[in-house]
């Protein structure tokens, strides 16, 4: 499937190193290159963790195809409504292809 659709919205990101990265998609190729614009990457801790969640702005942002898992878009209002400090999950594991 072409991303050419997710151009200029919000999309969410999953790197093969279990990161998180969200922001609006500049661009892409038919190597699944990446361009982000106001990138994000979420850093959600565990539920044992006291520290909380956390974001780190990125800003620009190129993303090399073969690091990318997921890409899809992200329901803006929804995701407005969340405080990210205080959410908690299992940690992403990375992925590898073989």
């Amino acid at each position: 499937m072409s991303l050419s659709s997710y151009i200029n919205k919000k999309v969410l990101i999953l790197t093969v190193d279990g990161r998180t990265l969200v922001g609006t998609l500049l661009s892409t190729d038919q190597l699944t290159n990446l361009v982000v614009a106001n990138t994000i990457e979420r850093i959600i801790r565990t539920p044992d963790d006291p520290e909380p969640s956390s974001q780190i702005e990125h800003g620009l942002y190129l993303i090399r195809g073969d690091n990318v898992v997921v890409c899809g878009e992200v329901d803006e209002a929804i995701d407005a409504d969340i405080d990210w400090s205080k959410v908690k999950g299992e940690v992403v594991k990375g992925t590898k292809n073989i």
